[in-house]
């Protein structure tokens, strides 16, 4: 009789099973081509039959992308505008966050109202008010410009997920905390924060991504000069008036994408109980 019901169960998960199959390989057959392009030598890229399984490996494409101009000055850029936003987005949105939860003033609803218009709102359609102001101000073709706007960018999601994982924290915690003589910032501190942690990875794993992989402020519109531009748009470099070259644009998108994949990895259990508990309550 169990084998019985187990099989029915098996049967009946089977399209569930069948579409989460094709989901995944949807997903990462783009990814697959990307890598195996980058491994396979030129004449079988550009030939009229291609394989799913190059017959030839290479690393010729990476040694082109490496010693492509800038690589190691676009890099260091990157790195350095995507950190600062999301520090940057951090350090406000938890102030903000714990304001929002545990602090009754007028208005609170109204801040939570406008934070979600801004998540809400698509970037592309501020392009020329960020220009704007960045030409105003006298902020254009720097990089701490480009910070700020992804840090804009980051800090409303951030809110959010922080403000919703937090509101699950029980208050009495802090409370006690207080009891024993704990200041109020000393209490959040040492009892909320440290149960904060997956929100703060979920956060910072989302701003990370949304910095590192922006393209069109970093291109079009803030950064003009060669020094000052980011891996993004050193991907655009591989193409000229002679075509694209493949295979190094192939082989720079796998560099581009590693950085963001291992993070990832790291923080996957942790970024999965973070939105989850971030979205317990809005």
């Amino acid at each position: 009789m169990s084998t019985t019901v187990s099989a029915r169960r098996a049967l009946r998960r089977l399209p569930l099973h069948l579409a989460a199959g094709v989901t995944v390989l949807v997903c990462l057959f783009p990814v697959y081509w990307m890598i195996s392009t980058a491994f396979t030598p030129n004449r079988d890229i550009q030939s009229a039959h291609p394989r799913i399984v190059p017959r030839t490996w290479t690393l010729d494409h990476f040694r082109r992308a490496v010693d492509a101009d800038g690589f190691g000055l676009f890099w260091r850029n990157s790195l350095l505008v995507t950190l600062g936003a999301v520090l940057l987005a951090l350090a406000v949105a938890l102030g903000a966050s714990f304001a929002v939860a545990r602090m009754r003033w007028r208005g609170r609803r109204q801040f939570m109202l406008a934070v979600f218009l801004a998540q809400m709102a698509p970037w592309e359609s501020l392009i020329i008010p960020v220009y704007i102001i960045s030409r105003d101000t006298g902020m254009l073709d720097r990089l701490p410009t480009l910070t700020l706007v992804y840090f804009m960018m980051t800090l409303p999601f951030t809110v959010v997920v922080l403000r919703g994982f937090l509101s699950t924290i029980p208050p009495e915690l802090e409370e006690s905390a207080r009891l024993d003589g704990c200041t109020r910032l000393s209490a959040f501190r040492h009892v909320a924060l440290p149960l904060l942690a997956p929100g703060l990875m979920a956060t910072s794993l989302f701003g990370y991504i949304t910095a590192w992989n922006e393209f069109a402020y970093a291109n079009f519109l803030i950064i003009k000069q060669q020094d000052h531009r980011t891996l993004p748009v050193w991907l655009s470099s591989f193409h000229n008036i002679f075509g694209t070259d493949w295979g190094a644009t192939m082989a720079a998108s796998t560099l581009f994408s590693l950085p963001a994949l291992v993070v990832f990895l790291l923080l996957q259990r942790h970024v999965t109980s973070g939105f989850a508990a971030g979205a317990v309550k809005g």
